[in-house]
């Protein structure tokens, strides 16, 4: 597989794509928000190779997963990697129904792409934040597949 390229982490539809500010990417930063409905697989997928820097749960809300404040607001487990290219950050995101989240990843490990990164219980909500340089390859709407549709490619 094309190493420039990321993959999806997660199997749904895309709800949020944006530019944004993220210092554990080390500032500007593209944000691709993917909401998984009770029928998609809730398994999550390493989208690029690296270096697993950090792994935090943050306890939090349970609201609705297609609610944009989710990604704030709710119980999640955070996990950056780190790459040639740069950091990357995976947040599985516990929605309304889903209220487990398993997390394989350990600091020092190293993940390959398209790997199992952990599994979310029911409709839940997964946010990839990459590097300003990556090109992003998806739009709201948007279907995906974890492991398989590209997300975005490294310039």
């Amino acid at each position: 597989m094309d190493e420039k390229l990321i993959i999806s982490p997660a199997d749904g539809k895309v709800v949020k794509v944006e530019d944004t500010h993220d210092p554990d990417v080390d500032g500007s930063a593209k944000l691709v928000s993917i909401f998984l409905n009770v029928f998609n697989v809730h398994a999550n997928r390493v989208p690029i190779e690296g270096t697993v820097e950090s792994v935090e749960r943050k306890s939090g809300k349970f609201l609705a997963a297609f609610d944009h404040k989710a990604s704030d607001e709710n119980e999640q487990i955070v996990t950056v990697l780190s790459h040639d290219s740069g950091k990357y950050k995976i947040k599985q995101i516990a929605g309304l129904i889903a209220r487990r989240i398993l997390c394989y990843a350990e600091v020092g490990a190293k993940m390959h792409k398209g790997g199992r990164l952990g599994f979310i219980r029911f409709g839940s909500r997964t946010d990839l934040t990459m590097p300003a340089h990556v090109t992003v390859a998806v739009k709201v709407g948007d279907k995906v597949i974890g492991g398989e549709t590209i997300i975005g490619r490294i310039k």
